[in-house]
């Protein structure tokens, strides 16, 4: 029998002053199988700290290797923004790069082990694609906070992340890294 997708409902209070972003926001965002807790969370938060009109999950989630995890399309359906969370391999970057205008990774693993990867390899606009990386103890709390139905106070300045999940108030700072 094959497993189902759990349905994780998040609202959430965006104040990010370092983009203007101002918006509260209510996503149900399907956990498949297969997608670790960690993912999930960096996935919900490169939502947040990406937000503009538009973004949206890729239908297919973890699964569907062709879509961006989470995307912005223009009115013609081209690509603006294409997000990649984790660890994605120089070729899917590449054609991220070819195929949007701008594209970010968001990784909850070691980031210098991702940057060696992928130095040295073929990626269209390489040196453009930031690879952020959310502070280890803040997707720790959220990962230990992590239930079915979550409301959280989330605030970006000088890209630190300040977060209150069920009482609990936590920070730590957003750190951007280049390919190269």
């Amino acid at each position: 029998m094959a497993l189902t997708s759990t349905i994780h409902t998040f609202d959430i209070a965006l104040a990010d002053s370092d983009r203007g972003v101002y918006e509260d926001l209510s996503l149900r965002v399907p956990r498949h199988p297969s997608e670790t807790e960690e993912f999930l969370v960096t996935r919900v938060l490169a939502y947040c700290l990406e937000y503009e009109e538009g973004i949206a999950f890729s239908k297919g989630g973890v699964s569907d290797s062709d879509d961006p995890t989470l995307f912005v399309r223009d009115p013609a359906g081209r690509y603006k923004l294409w997000i990649e969370i984790g660890s994605p391999d120089s070729d899917r970057l590449h054609k991220a790069a070819k195929a949007s205008e701008r594209v970010a990774v968001y990784t909850f693993k070691d980031p210098a082990s991702l940057l060696r990867r992928l130095e040295g390899e073929r990626i269209h606009r390489a040196v453009e694609i930031p690879i952020w990386t959310p502070d280890r103890a803040v997707l720790d709390e959220l990962v230990s906070l992590l239930d079915r139905r979550m409301t959280i106070h989330l605030s970006v300045a000088g890209r630190e992340l300040y977060l209150d999940v069920a009482g609990k108030t936590f920070s730590g700072p957003l750190t951007e890294h280049r390919i190269g």
